[in-house]
């Protein structure tokens, strides 16, 4: 057994450096740690956990604006800056999910200069993750990994599911937004249609701890665990297989067309892309100041990395 591992280790490592190593070709900085990243019309939305969203125009590399949420008082009566937890771009509307006073959650929708509460951060509700629909609907999911759909036009919940009874990490819509994938701390993932709540499908037994993060593109699904796995779906084909990495894997995500994807690969917040097809390391990503928040690609090589740092490396891959 010793000996398997240390083989299976060389030939990681063999793998890893394969990997061309590629230097941030444009760092962005943010007004703080960036929680969450949006690509929406040439412009880069940063959710940061210093009460703003950071708002870059790509072509001009340039700040352009920023939402500002008010500070907020913790537990002990300190004013403090509110967290955003995600951001969501859907036209001229940008949606807000913030912490609220004394640890509750709020959800804004931003339109107009304007910020229109929807869910006030007085219901408790401890919302992890929000987005949009469609523009007169968004789904949510609380830290009990409770999902609910929400009409924004007749303010009210549509539909609510409790999904299972492990800790909620993380959900993406596909593309059409017509189907949600939800990642727990149980390792496996759920998919449902994302209006009506009832469930599609449910992949097992790949990631064996705490899934961070879930990316779906083009009919390909990649994780992010705890378990140090990488976890790629092919839907089209029923394959699945994983990626090893030396640290516990925060952030991954997928190219528009699926066919590349890119995970934390170890404790120094390097990034490996590598082919989804033949499984290859192309390159490493490295510079990467903090603990890795996201991975977005807004073209086949063109690649957004943000931690919990306010630098976000921008890299141009070959």
């Amino acid at each position: 057994m010793n000996l398997f591992k240390f083989v299976f280790s060389i030939l990681l490592l063999l793998n890893l450096l394969n990997a061309k190593d590629i230097n941030p070709t444009f760092t962005y900085m943010a007004k703080g740690g960036v929680t969450d990243l949006v690509y929406s019309d040439n412009k880069l939305y940063a959710a940061t956990a210093a009460s703003s969203v950071d708002i870059f125009d790509i072509k001009t590399k340039t700040k352009i604006n920023s939402i500002v949420l008010p500070k907020i008082k913790d537990f002990m009566g300190d004013i403090i800056d509110s967290k955003i937890y995600s951001v969501d771009v859907l036209g001229d509307k940008t949606l807000i999910l913030s912490q609220g006073a004394k640890g509750g959650r709020a959800v804004n929708i931003y339109v107009n200069n304007q910020l229109k509460e929807i869910i006030s951060a007085k219901k408790k509700m401890y919302i992890a993750k929000a987005k949009f629909i469609d523009e007169k609907t968004i789904i949510f999911a609380l830290l009990s990994n409770e999902v609910y759909t929400f009409d924004l036009v007749e303010n009210k919940i549509l539909k609510i599911k409790q999904i299972t009874h492990s800790k909620f990490s993380n959900f993406i819509l596909t593309e059409d937004k017509n189907s949600i994938i939800i990642a727990d701390e149980s390792g496996n993932l759920h998919m449902l249609n994302s209006r009506t709540l009832e469930d599609i499908r449910t992949f097992e037994n790949q990631n064996l701890d705490n899934v961070f993060q879930v990316d779906t593109k083009n009919g390909v699904i990649i994780t992010a665990g705890q378990d140090r796995r990488s976890v790629v779906y092919h839907l089209n084909n029923s394959i699945v297989y994983y990626k090893t990495a030396s640290f516990l894997i925060y952030s991954a995500g997928l190219s528009p067309s699926g066919k590349l994807a890119a995970y934390a690969s170890n404790e120094n917040n390097d990034v490996t892309v590598f082919n989804t097809v033949d499984k290859h390391d192309l390159h490493t990503l490295v510079q990467n100041p903090a603990t890795l928040s996201n991975i977005l690609f807004i073209s086949e090589n063109e690649i957004f990395v943000a931690s919990d740092h306010k630098k976000i490396n921008y890299y141009k891959i070959d």
